[in-house]
């Protein structure tokens, strides 16, 4: 779960948020009122952005997390009573 809020959900947000807070910090929310805010918003350019920011998080997650994907995977198992964690093992040739 956490992982997901923090590759998804936080960079898709992200742009709409930091807008919002710039508003606040300009008082444009005491001259316009909040509905006025929210109905001007650019929305054209902070979908997008939130989606490019998703897709380079992910990007960046699978680059560094993801390994070099050669090997096959070992999913965990029970052997002599203890518990051996998934793995990987190189590819037989």
């Amino acid at each position: 779960m956490m992982r997901a809020l923090l590759t998804v959900i936080v960079p898709l947000i992200l742009p709409t948020a930091l807008y919002l807070l710039w508003a606040l910090a300009m008082r444009r929310i005491e001259t316009a009122g909040t509905a006025e805010l929210l109905r001007g918003l650019p929305w054209v350019w902070l979908v997008p952005t939130g989606v490019l920011l998703v897709a380079v998080v992910l990007v960046v997650v699978q680059v560094g997390f993801g390994g070099s994907g050669v090997g096959v995977y070992v999913p965990p198992q029970v052997k002599d009573g203890r518990l051996v964690p998934g793995h990987f093992e190189p590819a037989r040739p």
